[in-house]
Protein backbone atom coordinates (compact mmCIF):
# COMPACT_ATOMS: atom_id res chain seq x y z
CA UNK A 1 0.00 0.00 0.00
CA UNK A 2 2.80 2.52 -1.33
CA UNK A 3 0.43 4.11 -4.02
CA UNK A 4 -2.01 6.16 -1.72
CA UNK A 5 -3.88 7.00 -5.28
CA UNK A 6 -5.54 4.15 -4.90
CA UNK A 7 -7.04 5.43 -1.73
CA UNK A 8 -9.41 8.33 -2.92
CA UNK A 9 -11.78 6.06 -5.78
CA UNK A 10 -11.96 3.31 -2.92
CA UNK A 11 -12.98 5.84 -0.53
CA UNK A 12 -15.67 7.20 -2.76
CA UNK A 13 -17.14 3.87 -3.84
CA UNK A 14 -17.51 3.05 -0.16
CA UNK A 15 -19.46 6.54 0.12
CA UNK A 16 -21.56 5.39 -2.55
CA UNK A 17 -22.10 2.09 -1.31
CA UNK A 18 -23.59 3.39 2.18
CA UNK A 19 -25.43 5.87 0.24
CA UNK A 20 -27.24 3.58 -1.99
CA UNK A 21 -27.35 0.60 0.84
CA UNK A 22 -29.34 3.32 2.83
CA UNK A 23 -31.73 4.48 0.17
CA UNK A 24 -32.46 0.44 -0.24
CA UNK A 25 -32.83 0.25 3.76
CA UNK A 26 -35.32 3.05 3.64
CA UNK A 27 -37.05 1.45 0.26
CA UNK A 28 -37.25 -1.74 2.90
CA UNK A 29 -38.60 -0.70 5.74
CA UNK A 30 -40.97 1.19 4.23
CA UNK A 31 -42.43 -1.68 2.75
CA UNK A 32 -42.32 -3.50 6.12
CA UNK A 33 -39.32 -5.90 5.39
CA UNK A 34 -37.79 -5.34 8.76
CA UNK A 35 -35.32 -7.85 8.35
CA UNK A 36 -34.37 -7.30 5.24
CA UNK A 37 -34.09 -3.27 6.23
CA UNK A 38 -31.81 -4.10 9.62
CA UNK A 39 -29.36 -6.35 7.39
CA UNK A 40 -28.50 -3.67 4.49
CA UNK A 41 -28.56 -0.66 7.04
CA UNK A 42 -25.85 -3.04 9.37
CA UNK A 43 -24.12 -3.25 5.87
CA UNK A 44 -24.64 0.64 5.22
CA UNK A 45 -22.80 1.07 8.16
CA UNK A 46 -20.30 -1.41 7.77
CA UNK A 47 -19.40 0.30 4.36
CA UNK A 48 -18.92 3.66 6.73
CA UNK A 49 -16.70 2.60 9.03
CA UNK A 50 -14.49 0.71 6.29
CA UNK A 51 -14.36 4.10 4.74
CA UNK A 52 -13.13 5.97 7.88
CA UNK A 53 -10.58 3.97 8.65
CA UNK A 54 -9.43 3.86 4.87
CA UNK A 55 -9.89 8.37 5.04
CA UNK A 56 -8.19 8.04 8.26
CA UNK A 57 -5.03 6.00 6.47
CA UNK A 58 -5.09 8.04 3.42
CA UNK A 59 -5.04 11.55 5.39
CA UNK A 60 -3.17 10.25 8.57
CA UNK A 61 -0.80 7.46 7.31
CA UNK A 62 0.44 9.39 4.11
CA UNK A 63 -0.06 13.11 5.49
CA UNK A 64 -1.98 13.97 2.76
CA UNK A 65 -3.94 17.14 2.46
CA UNK A 66 -5.57 18.13 -0.84
CA UNK A 67 -6.56 21.99 -1.70
CA UNK A 68 -8.95 22.41 -3.73
CA UNK A 69 -6.95 23.62 -7.29
CA UNK A 70 -10.07 23.92 -9.58
CA UNK A 71 -11.32 27.36 -10.93
CA UNK A 72 -11.57 30.54 -8.39
CA UNK A 73 -15.25 30.68 -9.04
CA UNK A 74 -16.23 27.14 -7.23
CA UNK A 75 -13.86 28.15 -4.41
CA UNK A 76 -16.30 29.45 -2.45
CA UNK A 77 -19.39 26.62 -3.33
CA UNK A 78 -16.84 23.94 -2.60
CA UNK A 79 -15.58 25.43 0.10
CA UNK A 80 -19.33 25.62 1.55
CA UNK A 81 -19.88 22.07 0.65
CA UNK A 82 -17.08 20.57 2.43
CA UNK A 83 -17.76 22.41 5.91
CA UNK A 84 -21.01 21.02 5.98
CA UNK A 85 -19.82 17.80 4.56
CA UNK A 86 -16.85 18.20 7.84
CA UNK A 87 -19.52 18.93 10.26
CA UNK A 88 -22.63 16.68 9.88
CA UNK A 89 -20.12 13.87 9.09
CA UNK A 90 -18.40 14.45 12.42
CA UNK A 91 -22.30 13.54 13.89
CA UNK A 92 -22.82 10.59 11.60
CA UNK A 93 -21.23 8.27 13.94
CA UNK A 94 -22.82 8.89 17.17
CA UNK A 95 -26.17 9.02 15.38
CA UNK A 96 -25.54 5.98 13.44
CA UNK A 97 -24.61 3.81 16.37
CA UNK A 98 -27.79 5.39 18.60
CA UNK A 99 -29.93 4.31 15.88
CA UNK A 100 -28.70 1.05 15.57
CA UNK A 101 -29.03 0.55 19.36
CA UNK A 102 -32.15 1.57 19.66
CA UNK A 103 -32.96 -0.87 16.69
CA UNK A 104 -31.46 -4.22 18.73
CA UNK A 105 -33.15 -2.76 21.90
CA UNK A 106 -36.52 -3.17 19.74
CA UNK A 107 -37.30 0.46 21.19
CA UNK A 108 -38.89 1.00 17.94
CA UNK A 109 -40.36 4.75 18.74
CA UNK A 110 -36.83 5.90 20.02
CA UNK A 111 -35.44 4.41 17.18
CA UNK A 112 -37.85 5.73 14.43
CA UNK A 113 -37.66 9.33 16.08
CA UNK A 114 -33.86 9.55 15.66
CA UNK A 115 -33.73 7.53 12.27
CA UNK A 116 -35.56 10.39 11.11
CA UNK A 117 -32.67 12.55 12.10
CA UNK A 118 -29.94 10.45 11.72
CA UNK A 119 -31.05 9.21 7.48
CA UNK A 120 -30.58 12.87 6.05
CA UNK A 121 -27.84 14.00 7.58
CA UNK A 122 -25.82 10.55 7.15
CA UNK A 123 -27.12 10.47 3.37
CA UNK A 124 -26.22 14.43 2.77
CA UNK A 125 -23.03 13.18 4.26
CA UNK A 126 -22.33 9.92 1.63
CA UNK A 127 -23.63 12.18 -1.39
CA UNK A 128 -21.00 15.24 -0.58
CA UNK A 129 -18.11 12.70 0.04
CA UNK A 130 -18.65 11.39 -3.66
CA UNK A 131 -18.99 14.72 -4.81
CA UNK A 132 -15.89 16.50 -2.92
CA UNK A 133 -13.90 13.55 -4.53
CA UNK A 134 -15.40 14.51 -8.46
CA UNK A 135 -14.31 18.12 -7.02
CA UNK A 136 -10.90 16.66 -6.23
CA UNK A 137 -9.73 13.84 -8.37
CA UNK A 138 -11.84 14.16 -11.40
CA UNK A 139 -13.37 17.85 -12.39
CA UNK A 140 -10.15 19.42 -11.03
CA UNK A 141 -6.70 18.50 -10.63
CA UNK A 142 -6.37 19.26 -7.26
CA UNK A 143 -5.81 15.57 -6.53
CA UNK A 144 -2.81 15.45 -9.41
CA UNK A 145 -1.07 18.41 -7.85
CA UNK A 146 -1.17 16.87 -4.83
CA UNK A 147 0.46 13.37 -5.80
CA UNK A 148 3.10 15.79 -7.65
CA UNK A 149 3.59 17.04 -4.94
CA UNK A 150 4.32 14.26 -2.93
CA UNK A 151 6.59 11.98 -5.59
CA UNK A 152 8.84 15.39 -6.01
CA UNK A 153 9.44 16.02 -1.93
CA UNK A 154 10.25 11.96 -1.53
Amino acid sequence: MDDPSIFPPINAALNGLAGLLLLLGFGLIRNGKEAAHKRVMLAAFACSVVFLLSYLYYHFGFGIQVDYAGPDWGKTPYLIMLFAHIVLAAMVPFLALRTIFLGFQARWEAHRKIARITFPIWLFVSITGVLIYLILYVFTDSGTFTFEALEASS
